[in-house]
């Protein structure tokens, strides 16, 4: 089945453990945002909402991710405990799986994206009364939804839960939270590719909300030494692993980071103490020659 997703997304990542978890195999297939992949004519057939991740299963689509993972679970497991079928006990999963969606990775979202913030709220207050709320459910609970096992609301919010992480919030502060994320992280398929996803979300934010701008505005232009130095070593771990900025296939993106990259170069700098951009400078000027 074809999964259209966004790596770094928590709702893909999401999806991807719970597939793994079930042993369903999904078809990625990648969504360039910054070339408007999601805006394209044979995109907006499947989903009209033109939103990730979106999943097709043969003359099936869906989106949504817990919507996803749902269908899933009941469509190829094998058992109730990731999505159970006694009422109360289902009940407990999407009221958890609800305040995922409407609570807990909203909130992170305005702390973390400080431009999505109303006037006047405190962002990390309403983010620390959401995990707040999560180190409650989890008071006396081995699983956010109680009972004896994994479910889907534990692979929803774990996702969300490991941004939260990479983007250094002391989830140790909150015990049952501390506790719960490293069992659960410990036993979901996936979590390791869940993390590097993660990951990535952090230092695409970073980079390009913080770094990119700045030289583009003109508040970095003649960067001193130290300047570059950290820009080149953030791109470094930025493009660990990756072909491209965005992916596996050149994008806009790429041509206009790499002419902030040329003009550091100019200016001495030994690009050999970062091999990622180094390959990555190179792999765009074989595809300029093509």
């Amino acid at each position: 089945m074809d999964f259209y997703y966004l790596p770094g997304s928590a709702p893909c990542r999401a999806v991807q453990m719970t597939a793994a978890t079930v042993g369903v195999e999904l078809n990625p297939k990648l969504v360039n945002l910054m070339n408007g992949d999601q805006l394209k004519p044979e995109f907006l057939k499947l989903n009209p909402q033109h939103c990730l991740p979106t999943l097709v299963d043969g003359d099936f689509v869906l989106w949504e991710s817990r919507a996803i993972a749902i269908y899933l679970v009941e469509q190829y497991g094998d058992s109730d405990q990731l999505y159970p079928k006694q009422p109360r006990q289902r009940a407990v999963v999407n009221q958890r799986l609800f305040y995922d969606a409407t609570v807990l990775y909203p909130r992170f979202a305005e702390a973390f994206y400080p431009e999505m913030k109303l006037p006047g709220e405190s962002g990390r207050e309403k983010l620390d009364q959401a995990v707040e709320m999560l180190d409650k459910f989890l008071e006396g609970k081995q699983f956010v939804a109680g009972g004896d096992g994994l479910t889907v609301a534990d692979i929803s919010i774990l996702a969300t839960m490991t941004t939260f992480d990479v983007a250094g919030y002391d989830l140790g502060k909150y015990r049952n939270v501390g506790e719960w994320y490293k069992r659960v992280s410990a036993v979901t398929p996936g979590w390791k590719e869940n993390r590097r996803g993660a990951l990535q979300a952090i230092l695409y934010r970073d980079f390009f909300e913080v770094y990119y701008p700045k030289y583009f505005s003109g508040e970095m232009l003649g960067c001193n030494e130290m300047d570059s130095a950290e820009l080149l070593k953030f791109l470094d771990q930025f493009l660990d692993g990756m072909m491209f900025l965005t992916g596996e296939t050149m994008s806009y993106m790429d041509q206009q980071v790499i002419s902030m990259v040329n003009k550091i170069e100019e200016t001495g700098v030994n690009m050999g103490l970062y091999p990622n951009v180094l390959s990555w400078t190179t792999r765009i000027k074989s595809y300029a020659l093509k």
